[in-house]
């Protein structure tokens, strides 16, 4: 099914069959914040749906000239609304490159008050936990700048390079990238790393030594072969790490263990 909500955002999702508590998963496609991968969208939906998560789905604003604040807004209607469909279970939000950046935005910025208020919405759209795949962090010199110039402009683009308001209230983070990403350079995953390590975050961070950027599950299904976005079963491995995080992490939250 799909549902409207803050600025015009879509989320897709299927019901669950039977409630399931390990938890949910919302899915923010990359695609530059100029579109929305879907290389990056239903098979990363369905592979988190094969392990007992519930996935949502979000396609959210790309069209605005200048984006701001629209798609982090979104993204916080959109887990806001997971949580009300998975009650007491965990609520992760997963991100590709420029989707990347816009869950870390909601990591870092969900209790920025001028944005989010009364207190209990704000408490209630906070990621429990944030993956990021191969994602945009910083504004500066190793800043992919195509994203960060849709979203400001070419107006101050602080707010934007995430790494500065990393803080203790941000979310435990698992985090993947390529050393020889030459889009997104792995230098964003380590700046994020590293404020997430000073402000003792718990992370875990792989870096794989070859590959280009936006590999998703790098598994055949996905494989993109004119861009040179082979499958490859190391990179594939991300997933199960991922998982094995996600459960580890947050065991005794959501399903009974």
């Amino acid at each position: 099914m799909e549902i409207r909500g803050i600025y015009g955002a879509k989320l897709a999702y299927e019901p669950a069959d039977q409630e399931t508590r390990k938890g949910a998963v919302v899915i923010c496609p990359g695609g530059g914040y100029g579109y929305l991968s879907p290389r990056e969208a239903e098979p990363v939906a369905e592979a988190f749906r094969e392990k007992g998560y519930m996935p949502l789905i979000l396609y959210y604003d790309v069209e605005s000239p200048v984006l701001g604040t629209r798609p982090m807004e979104q993204a916080a209607w959109a887990v806001k609304h997971a949580r009300e469909l998975q009650p007491g279970s965990p609520v992760f939000i997963c991100g590709f490159s420029a989707g990347g950046h816009l869950a870390a935005s909601l990591g870092v910025h969900w209790d920025d008050q001028a944005l989010f208020a009364p207190e209990e919405w704000k408490e209630s759209h906070r990621p429990d936990g944030l993956i990021l795949c191969y994602p945009v962090i910083t504004a500066g010199p190793k800043a992919h700048r195509e994203s960060i110039r849709r979203l400001a402009g070419e107006g101050d683009w602080t707010y934007f390079g995430l790494e500065q308001y990393v803080s203790r209230n941000t979310p435990p983070a698992f985090i993947w990238h390529t050393a020889e990403d030459g889009t997104v350079p792995v230098e964003n995953s380590l700046l994020f790393a590293g404020r997430l390590s000073e402000n003792k975050v718990p992370f875990e961070l792989l870096v794989y030594p070859y590959g280009v950027h936006g590999l998703s599950l790098a598994t055949p299904e996905v494989a993109e072969p004119d861009k040179d976005r082979w499958a490859d079963e190391h990179v594939a491995g991300w997933f199960d790490a991922c998982i094995q995080w996600m459960e580890n992490c947050f065991a005794g939250k959501g399903e009974e263990k």
